[in-house]
């Protein structure tokens, strides 16, 4: 996990609908970048749910919410679709923005070491990281992020 205080790694990965993205593109806007392993998983699906949720009030509180993963455009589209997701989600399959926020970590699996993305948060303003949560509960973190916006 990249510490509070760090520079936030620019990206350009292609959202749901194919369009590339980069975090320079939001200057002047805090920044929620959540990063989940799949989509269409309980707690994956429980944590982008709780994000549309509260969605209008992050957007009074001037905050872009995306959420990225390794899945692919079409997956995300998929998701976006069944669950009614009003923000932006990031395909990053080659890893390249997950291994820059030090996400790609090693996880026990059914008791067995492997590699995955563990569930972690950032708040990013003026391209610099302001808060910063590991391992977060996926049902908890929409709230969690909502209120570390203030």
């Amino acid at each position: 996990m990249l510490n509070i205080g760090t520079k936030a790694p620019d990206f350009a990965l292609p959202d749901q609908n194919g369009e590339t993205r980069k975090l320079s593109d939001f200057g002047g806007k805090r920044v929620i970048l959540y990063f989940y392993s799949k989509d269409m998983t309980g707690g994956c699906t429980r944590q982008a749910c709780g994000f549309a949720e509260l969605y209008p009030q992050f957007l009074e509180k001037d905050a872009v919410v995306i959420g990225v993963s390794k899945d692919s455009v079409a997956s995300h589209k998929k998701f976006e679709g069944k669950c009614g997701l009003p923000f932006i989600l990031l395909s990053d399959p080659e890893l390249n923005v997950i291994r820059d926020y030090d996400v790609w970590q090693k996880k026990m699996n059914y008791g067995k070491p492997t590699m995955g993305v563990v569930r972690t948060t950032y708040l990013i303003e003026n391209g610099t990281i302001v808060k910063a949560f590991g391992k977060v509960k996926a049902a908890d973190n929409p709230a969690q992020m909502l209120q570390a916006l203030g």
